[in-house]
């Protein structure tokens, strides 16, 4: 028997479960680099439900009990006493989300002797010591390619949001005012502009293909280049570095990846080299900027707008500075957790899972460490320092 520890975050404060506001979701069958989206043998979960809090259980519970093993749902995972914590000794396999990460550190992997299996549900990885587990010998997995497009369309959201002032807008209306001159006085048309991404991998090159229709010049950045026809179908300026980037673009989308040489990698050095009056969303991970050097940016109006969804630590402190610095539009890390993306990555969970249990290989674009090395989507992604 296998103790399954999963932390997941807590049910809405309006009760379990929620009232829906649609009866269905369209079925996605696969995604647009030709990968095919998950297909465990059954699953323990409508679609459409709310399965990424505890009560979801991320529709686990039935197929890990008829096999004998024990499944543990917490949303308490911080601290020594919390209940993650304690349970951790345990766990062979523990299960997370990067919404509400657990964070596996070298510490608490070196506590969790029986450990086998750290899984995402989702994408992203990094809230894992990816090289602790590979010295420990545990296998690190996520749901790649689940959730990209629930985060590209949240990246045009936000561009809008800030580009045509939305938010201020709205609260005006909300308060009962008509003041519109105040709403218009930062408002633009994201028509003309230039717009660059630090990373074109799936997400990046999704928010690429949606703004294309509205009449941007568009800019990348990557280690990676694209192909060319791509290139030439998108109209993409290809930059060698991101500081070429920041100093060509008015609005940048930061979705690199975290590991320990790009933290803190957008700090005061990099803002000094943007225009005056741009834009950054983020919703790649929070401890890729400074957390300062973006309310100072903001502050002095190097920056017109902030947005996204990612902070550092999850949840993020109620005194946290980027609650109330201005013009921004974050939201708690929810991008990747729409419902339609939980289908996905409640779905892909289950299948690797299934794996595991059954020694068969997993996809390969799921691992992220395998054998004591990167593999698959981590060899790609990932850096062990």
């Amino acid at each position: 028997m296998a103790n399954v520890l999963c932390v997941l975050y807590p049910d809405p404060q309006t009760g379990y479960p929620p009232r829906y506001a649609r009866d269905s979701i369209p079925t996605i069958n696969s995604y647009a680099n030709g990968q095919t989206a998950p297909t465990p043998k059954g699953l323990g979960f409508k679609p459409g439900e709310l399965v990424g809090s505890v009560s979801g259980e991320l529709g686990l519970r039935s197929y890990l009990e008829k096999l004998g093993h024990e499944l543990i749902v917490t949303s308490d995972k911080d601290g020594p006493d919390s209940e993650f914590e304690r349970r951790l000794p345990d766990a062979e396999v523990v299960i997370s989300q990067p919404f509400w990460p657990a964070y596996l550190t070298p510490e608490r992997i070196a506590k969790a002797k029986k450990l086998r299996l750290a899984l995402t549900a989702g994408i992203g990885s990094d809230h894992v010591d990816l090289q602790a587990a590979a010295r420990a010998g545990v296998t690190v997995a996520e749901v790649t390619g689940s959730n990209s497009i629930s985060v590209a369309e949240h990246v045009v959201m936000m561009v809008l949001s800030l580009v045509r002032n939305y938010l201020p807008a709205h609260q005006i209306a909300a308060n009962g005012g008509w003041n519109i001159a105040d709403c218009v006085a930062r408002s633009y048309d994201v028509e003309g502009m230039h717009f660059g991404t630090i990373a074109a991998g799936r997400i990046g090159l999704a928010v690429l293909r949606r703004l294309k229709a509205f009449g941007l010049q568009l800019h990348y950045t990557d280690p990676h280049r694209l192909n060319s026809d791509v290139e030439r179908e998108l109209d993409l300026t290809y930059h060698p570095d991101p500081l070429s980037l920041v100093k060509a673009v008015d609005i940048v989308n930061l979705q690199m990846p975290l590991y320990p040489s790009t933290e803190g990698f957008f700090n005061d050095k990099l803002f000094a080299e943007m225009k005056r009056g741009s834009y950054l969303i983020n919703t790649a991970r929070g401890k890729l900027v400074d957390r300062d050097a973006v309310v100072r940016a903001l502050e002095t109006g190097k920056l017109a707008g902030y947005a996204g969804d990612v902070w550092y630590p999850q949840p993020a402190p109620r005194n946290h500075s980027w609650r109330t610095m201005p013009n921004n539009g974050m939201t708690p890390h929810m991008s990747g957790t729409s419902l339609s993306a939980q289908a996905r990555y409640a779905a892909g969970t289950l299948e690797i899972l299934q794996s595991y249990f059954e020694g068969a290989p997993m996809r390969e674009e799921y691992l992220i460490v395998d054998g004591g090395n990167l593999a698959g989507t981590g060899a790609k992604s990932y850096r062990l320092t």
